[in-house]
């Protein structure tokens, strides 16, 4: 029971470093987008700076932090699995909870790796996209962690309604969306 908790215990601070890095690399990626409209000088000043940034928290936050998590919950999930007095989280719960929060996290994996591609097109100067699209992508972990928070919680508990979780998420993510519309908007009208 010990090690279950300290695998749990690792799987939070994994996560919440995961995320955390996430948001923070999506961010200095919105800064270094806005940096190519800078004069000559200042972006070549503040594009190498930025990719130095992009680089250290993509290897040194967001990929340990990343395997930590997975280690961590693939640990628990052995646990659950093949331990006498552990309940099997497969079999617990809402039906088929364990899968949807598992493919979401190999799906929040796969972004973590495409933002890893991000970066050498940054460094070439060539931003695939405007800040704003980087504004709206900072908030995919947003809508990750939100999904994957209430299908742990409520799916654990047999209390997890997949319409009310697709229609929240949906409704939550549209939120962002007009709220990032909204700021585009403003600072247009102050720039």
């Amino acid at each position: 029971m010990k090690v279950l908790l300290l695998l749990k215990a690792l799987h939070v601070v994994g996560f919440v470093s995961w995320f955390a890095g996430q948001f923070y690399l999506v961010r200095i990626f919105v800064n270094h987008a806005e940096a190519f409209d800078k004069p000559a000088a200042e972006r070549s000043v503040l594009a190498p700076y930025f990719t130095g940034m992009e680089w250290r928290v993509y290897k040194i936050i967001l990929t340990p932090a990343m395997v930590i998590t997975w280690v961590a919950g693939l640990g628990m999930l052995g646990l659950g699995l093949w331990s006498d007095g552990v309940p099997n989280y497969f079999a617990m719960g809402t039906p088929g909870w364990m899968h949807l929060k598992l493919l979401l996290l190999v799906l929040l994996s796969g972004y973590h790796g495409w933002c890893k591609t991000i970066i050498p097109k940054l460094e070439t100067g060539a931003s695939p996209y405007s800040p704003w699209q980087f504004r709206l992508l900072n908030e995919v972990p947003t809508l990750f962690l939100v999904a994957i928070a209430f299908i742990a919680v409520l799916g654990k508990s047999g209390q997890l309604n997949y319409l009310y979780l697709v229609l929240g998420v949906g409704l939550f993510a549209g939120m962002i969306y007009r709220g990032a519309r909204a700021y585009a908007k403003r600072r247009a009208r102050e720039a």
